[in-house]
């Protein structure tokens, strides 16, 4: 048995109301659970928020992944009804509006928390819109408690944005092939803050320049000299081309950084206006990006006109072992 298997197999099934099946979920099925994915958003904000390239790179491939497993719930046409992920000590679940009152996310969360400790995870969160209250209350009765709040930010571009001079001593250019290296250690070393690890290499990849809608044209980086000291890396829009919803695909910008040192002199706005002003002449009307409380940088996009669309809570709980 697969380690893979072994996690499936961890409530047997029988927590499943009568014609429902589980099974695990692989990069096969993203197109699939992008569709559930974007009914459940749909319900809740009357537009789809998450890519099929994000979710394809959220979901392990074939083979065991334990610490990677996903899984799916389809009714009897086959269709998936529901989803859960885990990676470490994060997780996500998603039950399609049409049956939700069954039980199924109150049984996904329960098979999250028994991979996570097979995984040797001693806690867990989960990140959940603050729209959705059911999803909130099934947390809390579980006991789960609030940590960080997550805010989805927009900023419309019908005119051509204007881009602030770099401050003294630097230079800015869009993203070359060959700056894979130096953007990874520089990102990964801004956001050692507050991630729980480091990513390795090829997972970080796979999460930005080697996703299908990485955008190199409005990815700026900053240089103090030779040395990369800020980079903004963004996507052709979280909806992989025209949206779900019949509108025009948006920009979205997945990773600000600067280096510590160099913080406070202005880089990341000349960075963000950069990639406005990438998105605008491509025709994008909006651009968006998601911060959290943790960073402090909300007051930041804030003052360069960016304004809040939604929020969402990362709630945790501490996972008793034995």
């Amino acid at each position: 048995m697969t380690s893979v298997d072994a996690g499936v197999s961890v409530l047997r099934q029988e927590w499943l109301p009568a014609g429902y099946r589980c099974r695990s979920a692989t990069t096969a099925d993203a197109a699939a659970l992008h569709h559930l994915v974007a009914a459940y958003e749909r319900a809740l904000h009357g537009r789809p928020l998450t890519g099929a390239g994000q979710l394809a790179a959220e979901l392990p491939g074939p083979g065991p992944r334990p610490e990677a497993d996903a899984l799916l719930v389809h009714d009897g046409t086959g269709g998936p009804v529901g989803y859960c992920w885990v990676k470490g000590r994060r997780a996500g679940v998603v039950v399609h509006p049409g049956h939700q009152g069954r039980g199924l996310g109150g049984g996904l969360l329960d098979w999250a928390e028994a991979r996570a400790r097979q995984a040797g995870s001693d806690r867990l969160a989960l990140t959940v819109s603050d729209a959705d209250r059911a999803a909130i209350a099934l947390l809390r009765a579980g006991g789960y408690s609030r940590l960080v709040t997550e805010w989805l930010l927009e900023i419309a571009l019908p005119h051509e944005p204007d881009v602030p001079e770099p401050p003294a001593g630097i230079t800015v250019r869009p993203f070359r092939p060959g700056d894979e290296q130096a953007v990874y250690r520089l990102t990964e070393d801004a956001f050692a803050e507050w991630q729980p690890r480091r990513k390795t290499y090829a997972e970080w990849a796979r999460h930005n320049v080697e996703r299908p809608t990485f955008l190199p044209a409005a990815s700026p980086v900053a240089f103090a000299g030779d040395q990369m000291v800020g980079a903004v890396l963004s996507l052709d829009g979280p909806g992989d081309g025209e949206g779900d919803d019949g509108g025009r695909a948006e920009g979205y910008v997945e990773r600000v950084a600067v280096r510590r040192d160099h913080r406070g002199r202005g880089i990341a706005r000349t960075l963000l206006h950069e990639a406005f002003l990438a998105f605008h002449r491509r025709g994008r009307p909006a651009c968006t990006l998601w911060t959290h409380s943790g960073t402090g940088a909300l007051a930041l996009y804030e003052r360069i006109g960016m304004t809040v669309r939604h929020s969402s809570t990362v709630h945790c709980k501490a996972l008793v072992t034995g």
